[in-house]
């Protein structure tokens, strides 16, 4: 190799070049790595993501109810009647667990010893998946007697954590909207979710999921 060729090699190919993306901004830079792509298969792979947590508190043994809504606009909820993602404090961090799971990537109670023993999720990054690629996203935890309320935007924080009211319930309501920008379609398939939810509730005795198309028409 010449050593003009090995000049060039070594100016194109510096530290310059080196990226690090922060946060969630990986997961928007390669949607394709985290979700399979970013057409309709990208797309319904969202709500598996966050049904997926929610099996996660049903194979725990502490959730056997599991509703799926299409909301009109394409938005979907997903909500569950488990223990409610943590909202105390998460040492590493120090912010509300509730913020990490939603913000951090591979954060999330399948990883260590204690949180989770068997896990139906697929990659443990869901939660901050679903976030980074949507919209706008609004979660709300009913725990400890309260209703614990997040809002984000395309990743983002846009409400911290916040008390919204008070609950006799546990468990915990996700509600998103996927991002015009990162998605060939914004448009849900009824029957596409139906059948992997009904999948998915055979492959889990004593889960019932439920769905439900709130759209016109």
């Amino acid at each position: 190799m010449s050593e003009d060729i090995l000049s060039k090699v070594e100016e194109t190919y510096d530290a310059s070049q080196i990226q690090v993306l922060e946060g969630l901004e990986a997961v928007r830079k390669r949607p394709g790595m985290y979700i399979g792509s970013t057409s309709a298969s990208g797309l319904h792979h969202l709500v598996y993501e966050i049904v997926d947590n929610a099996i996660d508190e049903a194979l725990a043994g502490y959730c056997n109810e599991i509703h799926v809504i299409i909301n009109e606009g394409n938005t979907i909820t997903v909500t569950d009647n488990g223990r409610g993602i943590p909202v105390d404090v998460q040492a590493q961090t120090g912010k509300p667990a509730l913020e990490v799971v939603y913000t951090v990537l591979h954060a999330g109670g399948k990883f260590g010893g204690g949180g989770y023993k068997v896990s139906g999720g697929l990659h443990g990054v869901g939660a901050s998946v679903v976030n980074a690629l949507s919209e706008w996203l609004e979660v709300r935890v009913h725990k400890n007697g309260n209703i614990y309320q997040m809002r984000f935007s395309r990743g983002h924080i846009t409400q911290e954590m916040t008390i919204v009211g008070t609950t006799d319930r546990t468990g915990t309501t996700v509600t998103f909207k996927p991002d015009p920008e990162m998605f060939d379609t914004l448009v849900y398939d009824y029957e596409t979710l139906h059948t992997r939810m009904r999948e998915q509730a055979f492959l889990n005795a004593g889960l019932k999921i439920t769905t439900e198309d709130r759209r016109p028409g």
